[in-house]
């Protein structure tokens, strides 16, 4: 099964899903560089559900937000690794800044980012919370961050 795919293939097949009784948990994040902490989080965002859509942000998505020097791994490449995680069931690349409007038309059961976010800060959760679903953080792991990769490599190589 290719687990990247096209928004309306992955509307339709969650829409499949959903009515077989399977709960569909979102999260996205850039995920430039994978490190434990993203797996660990993903395998806890995964225990919510049935289902775990990964919406990755694009080159583009990332260098809005990041800064041009971002991503240092191009998107396909980090979809590809993505994909290749046991807990994730799909990934789909936006280049919106925020998921709002593909959360919106993905309509998940459950909406998940890491615990650095407050609710309120969460692109697309007074949507979810409003279609009846639930908003969820997710403790972090201490000390392990793309951020802190980069730096250590600065500091190491120049």
């Amino acid at each position: 099964m290719n687990k990247i795919v096209p928004k309306e293939t992955l509307k339709e097949q969650l829409n499949g899903l959903r009515q077989a009784g399977e709960t569909i948990v979102f999260t996205n994040g850039c995920f430039d560089i994978l490190h434990v902490g993203h797996v660990r989080y993903l395998r806890e965002a995964k225990k919510l559900g049935d289902i775990l859509v990964l919406a990755l942000n694009s080159d583009v998505s990332v260098r809005a937000i990041k800064g041009e020097k971002r991503p240092l791994v191009p998107e396909d490449e980090r979809a590809d690794i993505m994909a290749a995680l046991e807990s994730i069931d799909y990934v789909i690349l936006f280049d919106d800044p925020t998921p709002q409007r593909l959360i919106e038309y993905l309509q998940p059961d459950i909406l998940v980012k890491g615990g650095d976010w407050t609710e309120a800060a969460i692109a697309g959760a007074d949507f979810v919370k409003a279609s009846g679903g639930r908003v969820i953080t997710i403790p972090l792991t201490e000390g392990r961050s793309t951020t802190n990769i980069v730096e250590k490599i600065r500091q190491i190589y120049g």
